[in-house]
């Protein structure tokens, strides 16, 4: 009976101690766009990307880290359509979010680009539903001449 005793206070800390570490996870990185996020296709509603979403000194940048391609798509394009320093570059390894700043509630006052066109649009983006889906809108001029996409974490 003492052994049965002794592995349920065990189990009851173990259990304890999970959550405090899952809640501190969740205060310390998933309220943050940090993290890996799946982009999704507009049309087709699949995965079409990862974005590594990293912070140094308070600005956001995200990088693609993966594609998620067709067998007979090419598994390794270039942005053939982009311009300057990105023009002809691999997609996978291309930073396509830049510069935004935490503002309120929101992060603001960025840049993406759209590998497919190759044009950079002002960038805003927020966490969603308890930071498990990150909203980042693309505009041009102000944030209603634009469009949005829903990133879903993938950590």
């Amino acid at each position: 009976m003492r052994t049965f005793l002794k592995a349920r206070v065990q189990a009851s800390v173990l259990v304890a101690a999970l959550a405090i570490a899952g809640s501190a996870t969740a205060r310390d990185g998933n309220y943050t766009p940090v993290g890996t996020w799946k982009t999704i296709d507009d049309a087709s509603g699949k995965p079409k990307s990862l974005v590594v979403i990293t912070e140094n000194n308070g600005v956001l940048q995200g990088k693609i880290e993966k594609l998620f391609r067709a067998p007979n798509e090419d598994q390794n394009p270039k942005c053939d359509k982009c311009t300057g320093a990105n023009k002809d570059q691999p997609i996978i390894g291309l930073v396509i979010l830049t510069g935004l700043k935490k503002d309120g509630d929101a992060w603001t006052g960025g840049e993406i680009t759209d590998p497919a066109s190759g044009k950079v649009y002002k960038s805003k983006a927020e966490l969603q539903e308890g930071g498990t889906k990150l909203q980042v809108r693309g505009y041009v001029g102000v944030p209603m001449f634009g469009r949005s996409q829903t990133w879903v974490r993938a950590e």
